[in-house]
């Protein structure tokens, strides 16, 4: 994070600050078990969404709350805000900058958190933009890794589904390209690939990226499976969007060929990708992962006002 500490992107962490992170988020969800903490009193924290969000801005309002922040807030800023008058991003940010002492920005533009945090006063987190990252989901999925799992190097992630427009894969992948021996599998449909961009970031860093169409192949021989939603509203057409839905779905079959160590992630909302029946099994941790959301957000929000 720069000296602000803006987050804008997963690439910003280093392997020493993305391990001390998590390891706030370890002593966060003590702390939330407990009720909270009086870090933040007289905070107010600006949760400006430009799409929609229900885990991401209900967890970072919870994460304010918990640590005895203030909230405010609009879930609709595209058609409840003066966005709507014509108003630019940047003039939003710089207003909003003299109510609040953090900004969590979504917006459906790539790029908008980098705009927002060119002109803010305040520490601008994003909540997503576009199809390009979602680094505090990211974060939280590493979190979820390293608490399921037990380790973050060598480790073989499965990706699956929307990884071109799948924003939280791409900054998955620029933090898992922290640590050693890491192995990502892209399990996509061709027209849906991960970017080249990411792809070559990875390699350069030492992670091995391959690719396999079968979900049945590449699920016997992972640690984590990564599953993640088509996104109708990305598509261009609904054609385009129909043609590619269903093609992958983590179901009974693809649970008897997972090993018995593994994990299921999620992001979500899921619309019909994980079949209902795979909620059971406790290899099924996607819900687990969106609790985490909290004591991660409460670690990011801490690292904001802790001084350098």
């Amino acid at each position: 994070m720069d000296e602000m500490k803006h987050v804008i992107s997963a690439k910003s962490f280093s392997r020493e600050a993305l391990e001390a992170l998590l390891a706030t988020a370890g002593e966060m969800r003590v702390i939330q078990a407990q009720g909270g903490a009086d870090f933040l009193s007289h905070k107010v924290m600006a949760a400006l969404f430009f799409e929609p969000s229900t885990r991401t801005r209900l967890s970072f309002e919870t994460a304010m709350l918990r640590l005895n922040g203030r909230v405010i807030s609009t879930e609709n800023a595209k058609e409840f805000s003066s966005a709507v008058k014509g108003e630019t991003l940047e003039d939003t940010i710089r207003v909003v900058a003299g109510y609040a002492d953090v900004i969590v920005l979504r917006h459906p533009e790539i790029g908008a958190a980098a705009r927002a945090a060119e002109v803010s006063s305040v520490p601008v987190l994003s909540a997503g933009d576009g199809a390009g990252e979602h680094p505090t989901q990211a974060l939280l999925d590493m979190f979820t890794i390293l608490t399921e799992v037990g380790r973050l190097d060598d480790l073989t992630v499965t990706l699956v589904g929307d990884l071109l427009y799948g924003r939280t894969v791409h900054s998955l992948v620029y933090l898992l390209s922290l640590f050693r021996d890491v192995r990502i599998v892209c399990t996509a449909p061709a027209a849906i690939p991960l970017p080249a961009d990411v792809i070559a970031y990875a390699k350069a860093r030492g992670v091995h990226v391959s690719f396999e169409p079968d979900l049945s192949r590449a699920a016997k021989k992972t640690d984590v499976l990564y599953q993640t939603r088509v996104q109708k509203e990305r598509f261009p057409t609904v054609g385009h969007y129909e043609a590619v839905r269903a093609n992958y779905v983590i179901d009974t079959r693809i649970l008897s060929e997972l090993p018995p160590h593994s994990i299921i992630m999620h992001p979500l909302p899921r619309a019909g990708e994980i079949d209902p029946g795979v909620d059971r099994d406790p290899r099924a941790a996607y819900f687990r992962q969106s609790h985490y959301g909290v004591p991660v957000r409460m670690a990011v929000l801490k690292e904001c006002f802790t001084s350098n």
